[in-house]
């Protein structure tokens, strides 16, 4: 049974509670197009957006080295991270007054695992 699709449903989910963040916040600030100036919601939408942005295509990479390898531990550790890098990065832009570290961290860790699994996709396709 593969994994991948599992943390597939779980990031689902994740991505509909930060799209209902967003839903929230622009009925509060009565803003249907935009931010409306709102750094509260213009950080919401750019957390919503960053997300859109690097877990599709990460998930993409994890489930072809799934494929390709069967490694379960490998992808069990690959998608636990960008679980964590995507939660460290979403509580690090969502604030106001804002720690750098949650977000950088939160990059970071996702950078490293999209490397991760491309780096092990070539290795694993050449051999």
């Amino acid at each position: 049974m593969l994994i991948t699709p599992g943390y597939a449903a779980l990031f689902a989910l994740f991505l509909i509670g930060l799209s209902g963040r967003v839903i929230i916040l622009r009925g509060k600030s009565s803003v249907a197009l935009g931010d409306g100036g709102q750094i509260g919601l213009k950080r919401a939408i750019r957390v919503h957006a960053n997300f859109v942005e690097y877990v599709p295509f990460t998930l993409f990479i994890i489930y072809l080295l799934e494929v390709q390898t069967g490694s379960s531990l490998w992808i069990h550790g690959l998608c636990g991270g960008l679980f964590l890098g995507r939660c460290l990065h979403a509580f690090g832009l969502s604030q106001t007054k804002e720690n750098l570290i949650y977000r950088v961290t939160g990059m970071v860790v996702t950078f490293a695992v999209l490397a991760g699994a491309a780096i092990a996709i070539l290795v694993s396709y050449r051999s």
